[in-house]
């Protein structure tokens, strides 16, 4: 099955997200996976849901991998065995306002901390592709950030803001990273772990007196809703966040408070 994926270019966080959530499987009932009939997987989702409380997506996941299993690995018919996916949540991101971002980012004083907040929150990148962005990925020409390895193996182009810049090359002079952007202070070449990345985020946040509850991926949300208020088209934003379909990214649409006194109708442009 790890092959399977590879040949197929999945990720390797993909591919251990699946391979484990098959392990869990095995585990759950004793049986090798391929043993497993469809009504008990689907007795396993319901411990899952019901039992562990586990997210939708990661209910997606468990679907996701017993398909690759079946179809890919076990040559089975998978539409005789189609496991119907659970209906998403319908929940609004947390976004923060701009003074909360200013907030946040102004009284972080360690400056690797405070590069990868005003990075994070000026490029609308995800957790994950900050880990990720090396050096060479800042193009201060073009004022642009290229996110190499995105979400799906999708590269894109992205904002680079001044001042974000500003605080990457006042950080590159102090602690010179070998490879990636920002990396752990004991290991050069290692780039910062997820968990520490989020908790730099909610430091900043309890500094700040910002009582929401946020994680790294707030800023996401709030670049993204802060650039539709500002007039930028959806369809750019959707560029800029890398979102395949333009539907994920029509959600900011539900939060972002357009002045309507800025609009006026197409009629008043015209010589009548």
């Amino acid at each position: 099955m790890v092959r399977e994926m590879q040949i197929r270019n999945y990720s390797e966080r993909t591919i251990k997200t699946y391979v484990s959530s098959l392990s869990k499987l095995a585990k759950f009932f004793n049986l090798p996976p391929d043993q497993i009939s469809t009504d008990q997987f689907k007795g396993f989702l319901y411990h899952r849901i019901n039992i562990d409380k586990v997210s939708v997506a990661a209910i997606n996941q468990d679907i996701s991998a017993f398909k690759i299993m079946q179809q890919d690995i076990l040559g089975r018919n998978w539409e005789q065995i189609r496991i119907k996916r659970p209906r998403r949540e319908s929940k609004l991101p947390v976004v923060l306002s701009l003074d909360e971002v200013c907030r946040m980012i102004s009284i972080t004083k360690n400056i690797k901390h405070r590069a990868l907040l005003a990075l994070a929150y000026s490029s609308g990148v995800r957790r994950e592709e900050l880990r990720t962005l090396k050096p060479e990925n800042i193009d201060p020409e073009r004022m642009c950030v290229h996110v190499v390895q995105g979400k799906g193996k999708k590269a894109r182009y992205t904002l680079l803001s001044q001042k974000a810049l500003d605080l990457l090359r006042i950080y590159y002079r102090i602690e010179k990273p070998e490879c990636f952007l920002f990396e752990t202070s004991l290991q050069k070449g290692k780039s910062l772990a997820a968990e520490t990345i989020n908790k730099i985020a909610k430091n900043a946040a309890r500094k700040a007196n910002v009582k929401k509850k946020i994680s790294i991926h707030t800023l996401r949300h709030s670049f993204a809703t802060h650039l539709l208020e500002k007039g930028v088209n959806l369809r750019v934003i959707q560029q800029f966040l890398g979102h395949s379909s333009l539907k994920t990214t029509s959600v900011y649409l539900h939060i972002a408070n357009i002045d309507l006194s800025r609009v006026s109708s197409p009629l008043d442009d015209m010589d009548i």
